[in-house]
């Protein structure tokens, strides 16, 4: 194993050897990037100087290197899709990708990679676009430092900022999505690592993924998208130290969990949402180290939710903390803290005496007949919030917090 290790680096070392630079510029003798990948050996670099190069259904079909020198401007023109990778060991480096084609039949995209292995994209800047980066059916790629930004106005005509398809051990780190269908899309793609993006201010999602397995999403922010993040179908993901804010709207939220198993949800911070979390057919996931705060709901549990641990959370000044639409309950919250949380701690221990009840029962009357929200501030809802508190008959009575924290937990 170790010789055939050393014969493939001979063999790479031997091919960078007779790697050559092909510049391309208005006045180069190769004007166009087309005819400098047609000229071009496998493991060239080239070399795409400032200026616009009006050109589309530009096909990479070899192991090339292609930077860009002050951000030289490829314009499709509106005609189509712009670049196309289909070999290995592709990199694209420091373009400015504008005027992609819109189809109603075909996912133009600014640059698509296709089957590929071992590409790396990296420092774009995409405008005026229908898809910005399409990753298909693709393996151990990078998307990294892009800004993505498109001009969406209704969803049936855009497309998505950064989509992955049937495409594994991707890495896409340190992009910038605003202003498309969803930010970043995934579906049918297991692990890979989404790490410190921003989406922001989508028509949809900020992160769509379905059906994609064992992937981590850490240090993104999703800010102020139309329905917020949509996580559906997957198993065995990870979902640290993110920053859901501001997705508000009638049926918005931070994130939504719709069938995902065994999964970690940690560090994370949901602000002034409309529904921090909207669970649904979600088990066996924990629920640990987050901050809740002045969202409208903190987490809405639709119903068939089992086996799921909420445990060492901040809920801070939501409207709702809880929200619970099912008596059967076999969660559990333990040593969390809550704002409305009005207990004692008698032993000093930090740790309440009373355990706390996070389900209200306003909280029931509005899942069931949305138009009582109006009456959320009156003293008619303490008084009943109250008498449901002494004798639970419509929420959860063995949804307690026994161990609630005293104070605000830090990590």
């Amino acid at each position: 194993m170790n010789k055939i290790r050393v014969f493939i680096l001979v063999i790479l070392m031997a091919c960078s050897s007779y790697a050559q630079k092909i510049e391309v510029c208005k006045n180069c003798t190769t004007s166009t990037l087309k005819k400098a990948i047609a000229i071009a050996k496998d493991f060239d670099t080239i070399i795409v100087k400032k200026g616009t190069y009006k050109e589309h259904d530009i096909l990479i079909n070899k192991p090339l290197t292609i930077i860009g020198k002050n951000y030289p401007v490829i314009d499709g023109e509106l005609k189509g899709e712009i670049i196309t990778v289909i070999a290995n060991n592709v990199s694209v480096d420091g373009l400015f990708i504008v005027n992609v084609g819109t189809s109603y039949t075909q996912d133009y995209a600014a640059i698509r990679v296709k089957r590929s292995k071992h590409f790396t994209i990296k420092n774009l800047v995409l405008e005026k676009l229908f898809f910005g980066i399409y990753i298909e059916k693709s393996s151990y790629g990078n998307v990294y430092h892009n800004k993505i930004i498109g001009d969406a106005v209704q969803e049936y005509n855009s497309g998505n900022g950064i989509q992955l398809w049937y495409s594994n051990h991707i890495n896409i780190e340190h992009n910038y999505v605003e202003h498309v269908r969803d930010g970043i899309y995934l579906e049918f793609s297991d692990d890979c690592i989404i790490k410190n993006n921003v989406s922001a201010e989508n028509l949809r999602y900020g992160l769509h993924f379905m059906f994609s397995h064992r992937d981590v999403y850490r240090d993104n922010t999703f800010e102020n998208n139309g329905a917020g993040v949509a996580v559906m179908f997957s198993k065995n993901i990870k979902m640290l130290n993110n920053t859901f804010k501001e997705n508000w709207g009638t049926a918005s939220y931070g994130m939504l969990l719709k069938e995902i198993n065994d999964a970690e949800i940690t560090g994370n911070t949901f602000k002034e949402n409309t529904v921090g979390i909207n669970i649904e057919g979600s088990n066996r996931v924990t629920y640990k180290n987050n901050n809740f705060i002045n969202n409208g709901w903190a987490i809405k549990v639709r119903g068939a939710c089992y086996t799921n641990s909420f445990l060492e959370n901040n809920f801070l000044y939501n409207s709702f903390d809880v929200s619970y639409n099912s008596n059967v309950n076999d969660n559990i919250f333990n040593k969390n803290y809550w704002s409305n949380y009005t207990g004692y701690d008698l032993d000093k221990n930090g740790i309440g005496d009373v355990p706390y009840r996070p389900v209200k029962l306003f909280s029931y009357i509005v899942n069931k007949t949305p138009e009582t929200i109006i009456l959320m501030r009156s003293l008619f809802i303490d008084i009943i919030d109250f008498s449901e508190k002494v004798s639970p008959v419509f929420t959860p009575n063995n949804l307690l917090d026994h161990q609630p924290s005293i104070k605000k937990i830090t990590w």
